[in-house]
């Protein structure tokens, strides 16, 4: 009987003494920065890569005035329209057809493929350089985008036909802007 009682005081007092001395280990970090440093010379190499080979394709085709946008890429005005003057802005409703081809112009997925599209402006996720793209355009008009992959599907692709950074070509139809249904005002008859 002793020997257990002692036996227990003993494993007692060894997690008594265990748990009362443990002090939380910091975290070691082995990171002095580098893996960063080199991840930020691939994607400035990359991107002025897919900008030399979006240049070409501007110098090229001389027929077409191109834009650049604030955002990074670029875009030609296949049609125009001179007469609208509304663009879709946040919450409205954006109905478009697209296609997306590589730079070279070999299509990807055609307009029967992505089908007409339904789009809540901003509210909605979208490719990122469509997301702002469409915002520049007014009924009818027909626009051709120079996406560099980090506004189109980046180093991810799509899953399906669209590779890792891949740069694309979109050529983009607006076919209808309907007013965000939210922001119409109702007006109720006056009673007296």
């Amino acid at each position: 009987m002793k020997k257990v009682y002692f036996l227990s005081l003993a494993v007692f007092g060894f997690v008594f003494a265990g748990c009362s001395q443990q002090q939380a280990r910091q975290p070691i970090s082995h990171s002095s920065g580098t893996f960063i440093k080199e991840s930020i010379k691939r994607n400035k190499k990359l991107i002025a890569n897919e900008e030399s080979l979006i240049d070409a394709i501007i110098d090229k085709d001389t027929a077409k005035t191109y834009i650049a946008s604030a955002k990074g890429y670029w875009y030609r005005y296949d049609i125009k329209n001179e007469t609208e003057t509304v663009t879709p802005k946040k919450g409205d409703i954006a109905y478009f057809d697209y296609h997306i081809s590589d730079l070279q112009g070999k299509i990807i997925y055609t307009e029967a493929d992505l089908k007409a599209q339904v789009y809540l402006v901003d509210k909605q996720n979208i490719m990122m350089g469509l997301r702002d793209g469409i915002k520049l355009m007014k009924k009818g008009e027909k626009v051709t985008f120079l996406f560099p992959s980090h506004m189109a599907y980046g180093y991810h692709g799509d899953n399906d036909k669209i590779g890792t950074n891949e740069p694309l070509m979109c050529t983009v139809t607006l076919t209808d802007i309907k007013a965000d249904p939210k922001s119409a005002v109702k007006t109720e008859p006056k009673t007296n």
